[in-house]
């Protein structure tokens, strides 16, 4: 569980490093001399693999060859769907891909028999791997899905694509 938040916390200060947010990034520190460009369709969104396994535990095999970094933060978001289903993507998966939220970076759909199709859209954005790290993390210290959305929406407001069309979570969270 230790190497697991490590693992988290490091992937977090990476990719906020390499974030193209204007003013400030996710660890609070300006970044330098960057071009910040708003991309409403990249490029990189050209057909997300999909692969379906029997079930949470069981990741897909288009991770094999990618880092224990990313496999970590696949597994994460799988097994948050409470959480990310109600936090945004600002990558612009929302118009290129029709991603609904967070969770579909990660998870096409879930199937009543507890297996599901796993989406590799994550696995070449940055943006999604931040959020749902950062959005895992809060919640796992205790912010509420209201919280973690809040300081997502005011993080990427600037500087990022139109936000998914993510539902708000239920006020009880």
């Amino acid at each position: 569980m230790k190497r697991m938040t490590f693992t988290l916390i490091f992937m977090l200060v990476i990719f906020t490093g390499c974030s193209n947010s204007p003013e400030k990034n996710l660890t609070g520190q300006a970044p330098e001399k960057e071009e910040h460009h708003q991309h409403e369709k990249p490029s990189f969104f050209q057909g997300d693999l999909r692969e379906k396994t029997n079930s949470v535990q069981e990741l897909p095999k288009f991770l094999d060859e990618k880092s224990d970094d990313i496999k970590i933060i696949y597994a994460a978001a799988a097994q948050h769907q409470e959480v990310l289903e109600h936090i945004p993507c600002y990558c612009g998966c929302g118009t290129s891909a029709g991603h609904k939220s967070s969770y579909q970076c990660f998870v096409h759909e879930v199937y009543e028999d507890g297996s599901l199709e796993w989406d590799d859209h994550g696995t070449r954005c940055g943006v999604c791997l931040e959020i749902a790290a950062t959005a895992v993390m809060e919640y796992k210290d205790g912010k509420s899905i209201k919280e973690i959305r809040d300081g997502i929406d005011e993080a990427y407001k600037e500087g990022y694509s139109s936000p998914t069309p993510t539902p708000m979570p239920p006020s009880d969270h």
